[in-house]
């Protein structure tokens, strides 16, 4: 049997409207973040308690990937010390081998990924590679960033 034209046109749009009803009822579960990426920005000289120091500085490229509230305000969740308020995520720095350089546990928004450092003593040799890690305390998720170097 054939289909006229019109009957032709109408089982297709018919089609189209029965597949857009089945995918607007998809989950809309979100997609995995990325793993940072980890972006050596310079160092700074300074003093503290009369020692010559050097800040190494971090930034992560892909900042803005993260959702800010990520890193809003978590008094529900165990506090960072005294700080009751400690965000949602906290980001630790690592060398190569593991061994944890620092820790940041009040960032306010992903803008703050832009911030991060390390100091040593000035007459200490930094770690050829650092990595990130950004550990979600909600849903105990790691993101993992890549080695990145401590000197341009």
């Amino acid at each position: 049997m054939r289909l006229s034209v019109a009957k032709k046109i109408a089982t297709l749009l018919a089609s189209l409207v029965l597949t857009g009803l089945a995918t607007d009822r998809v989950s809309t579960a979100q997609l995995p973040l990325p793993n940072p990426v980890l972006v050596f920005t310079g160092q700074e000289f300074f003093q503290s308690s009369g020692k010559q120091r050097i800040r190494y500085r971090f930034t992560v490229d892909n900042s803005s990937a993260y959702p800010n509230e990520l890193f809003a305000a978590a008094p529900d969740l165990p506090p960072c010390g005294s700080n009751t308020k400690a965000s949602r995520t906290w980001v630790d720095l690592y060398d190569q081998g593991g061994k944890r350089l620092y820790g940041f546990c009040a960032f306010g928004s992903s803008n703050d990924l832009s911030q991060m450092w390390f100091a040593l003593d000035a007459d200490v040799i930094p770690p050829s590679w650092i990595y990130i890690e950004l550990t979600d305390r909600k849903t105990n998720t790691k993101y993992k960033s890549n080695l990145a170097e401590t000197t341009m």
